[in-house]
């Protein structure tokens, strides 16, 4: 958490006695991005200084309007004002933290971006790695260890990268990276960094520094990542998507880190692509996947509750297949342990190493039918037959042959990019985005500590936003934006808070998942909830042009009761 808590502030006037409201507003997210960009904290402070008496003691309440909008007011009758305000509203918000609280959020809720009826889908698809299997902690760290000893081993790195070890809370997934710069950051929806969640290394970088090094805190759209997410083409920024990501981003910050702490001049471009080449060899090599298929009680989990909704699927007669990057081997041994040795029988079409998401693209790759010895046969495929394991090809071949088009069919997928975007966007598939980070952070947000700390936020924003109406410069100066928020983050991840948010705006993550899922849930076992003609609606909440004139009278987990 931050070194100056958000209870404190509630619990007492004394600590915004101690540090004046300018600090508190700056230090602690309450002035905008626009406006930081601006200013140095000091300069900040300077400029709001004659406000600082807001602090100095508490009056008798007086009336709302005559305090806030009367432009005559003298700076005295201003600050007298605002604090009557503050305490109105801190009353107010601790009195509806109670009410709030008890509208928790069901983890295990599938939530949608778009209306989808489970009446309409016939056909069900998969991904394998994170949405059949489940992999437990000690997989990232088994990645992280295997591509450190292989910086040392293959690309000459110092042996003293072998004192780094993964750091399984560091990194979340959605952060962008900086290619030339060396920098891990987290990027909201409209392509502006999040200041303190810049990373040089496994330390921060200064807000002033970031400033100065993007002239501003925007990163525009030619810099940014491609399509995909990849650096590539000009662009510089690289977004990590992938949960197998995670290790990635540790290890590339754990080399920086090294190199930074023993003055190593160092190129920033070939430590990204050497970490990715290693990364790459721990998955292509093989060596990843021998190592889980030994000992595969140890990463391999949640087994039972995705073999419960195979099973659920079959039984209604739906149609389903499997489609992922992993070889078969890999993926037998997994379905074994998850289903059963006749799991087979359940997909209608099983497709393994498929180069996603070329898959979805590329017309020139042919199926290829492997023997269960793994043998690669070389007849042509007129048909995509049940039992049969398939290597390879390409959607437009898959869509031929089956038949299987258009909102009648369902993919789940972890990777927005490689397993949603092309077939949403090309294909009219309806998606489902498994998000397992979601079911940690709903926990969170139903905690009173989260509520407590989100309620008074909103409260206080209000209450900044409220202080635009004074024309004198020291008001000016402390009502200057909407406001932030990053007393939350840690609450989230220490280093880059939420998956979803960045302040009040949605993360880069958020908006791409907006876009190329329908629905998205922790885990398929979500599907287990419902009936298959179950109707997902999106939440109808307000435009920012819009009253909220409609009740919410949805229950907090998005079903009806079944009593």
């Amino acid at each position: 958490m931050a070194s100056l808590s958000f209870s404190t502030l509630l619990k007492t006037r004394d600590y915004l006695h101690k540090y004046n409201l300018c600090s508190v507003l700056y230090t602690h997210g309450f002035v905008n991005r626009s406006f930081r960009a601006r200013l140095s904290k000091r300069n900040f402070c300077t400029r709001f200084r004659g406000a600082r008496h807001v602090l100095a003691k508490q009056t008798e309440p007086q009336n709302y309007a005559s305090v806030m909008y009367a432009s005559s007011s003298s700076s005295e009758d201003i600050t007298k004002g605002l604090w009557t305000v503050y305490n109105e509203t801190k009353k107010k918000t601790e009195d509806s933290i109670p009410a709030i609280c008890k509208n928790s959020v069901n983890p295990d809720t599938i939530f949608a971006n778009n209306e989808m009826s489970l009446g309409d889908i016939e056909i069900y698809g998969f991904d394998y790695d994170y949405t059949l299997a489940f992999y437990s902690n000690q997989l990232h760290t088994l990645i992280f260890n295997i591509a450190r000893d292989l910086l040392i081993a293959e690309h000459n790195y110092p042996e003293g990268l072998r004192d780094y070890e993964y750091v399984p809370d560091f990194a979340v997934r959605g952060l962008h990276y900086d290619v030339q710069k060396a920098l891990l950051m987290k990027i909201d929806a409209f392509h502006y960094i999040q200041l303190g969640t810049v990373y040089r290394g496994l330390h921060p970088v200064p807000d002033e520094e970031v400033i100065a090094m993007y002239d501003g805190i925007h990163v525009p759209l030619e810099n940014m990542s491609d399509f995909y997410g990849k650096s590539s083409h000009g662009h510089t920024l690289k977004q990590f998507m992938d949960i197998f990501s995670l290790p990635e981003m540790t290890l590339l910050s754990c080399v920086n880190d090294f190199f930074m702490r023993h003055n190593i001049d160092y190129e920033p471009v070939h430590l990204y692509k050497d970490v990715k080449a290693a990364i790459r060899d721990v998955h292509v090599k093989g060596i990843m996947y021998r190592a889980v298929e030994a000992d595969i009680d140890r990463y391999i989990c949640y087994g039972e509750q995705s073999h419960a909704v195979l099973k659920k699927l079959k039984e209604d007669g739906k149609k389903m297949f499997l489609i992922t990057n992993s070889p078969l081997d890999f993926v037998d041994r997994g379905m074994n342990f998850i289903v059963g040795k006749a799991w087979r029988d359940l997909f209608d079409v099983v497709i393994v190493q498929a180069d996603k998401p070329g898959f979805f693209n590329d017309r020139r790759k042919p199926f290829r039918r492997v023997t269960e010895t793994g043998v690669l046969l070389w007849d042509r495929i007129h048909k995509l037959e049940k039992g049969q394991i398939y290597k390879q090809g390409n959607l437009y071949e898959f869509l031929r042959l089956t038949g299987w088009r258009g909102s009648k069919v369902l993919y789940f997928g972890d990777h927005i990019y490689s397993d949603l975007a092309d077939l949403t966007l090309r294909h009219g598939w309806r998606t489902g985005a498994i998000i397992p980070e979601l079911r940690q952070e709903i926990k969170i947000m139903n905690t009173e500590q989260y509520v407590h700390m989100m309620s008074w936020v909103q409260a206080l924003t209000g209450l900044i936003e409220t202080m635009q109406v004074h024309r004198d410069p020291a008001s000016q100066a402390g009502g200057g934006g909407g406001g932030g928020l990053c007393l939350c983050r840690a609450i989230f991840n220490s280093q880059f808070g939420s998956l979803f948010r960045t302040y009040h705006n949605p993360t880069y993550f958020s908006r791409r998942l907006s876009r190329f899922a329908d629905i998205y849930m922790p885990s398929i076992s979500c599907l287990l909830n419902y009936d298959f003609q179950h109707t997902f609606f999106p939440r109808r909440t307000p435009l920012q042009h819009e009253a909220p004139f409609w009740p919410n009278i949805r229950p907090a987990d998005g079903r009806l009761d079944q009593d």
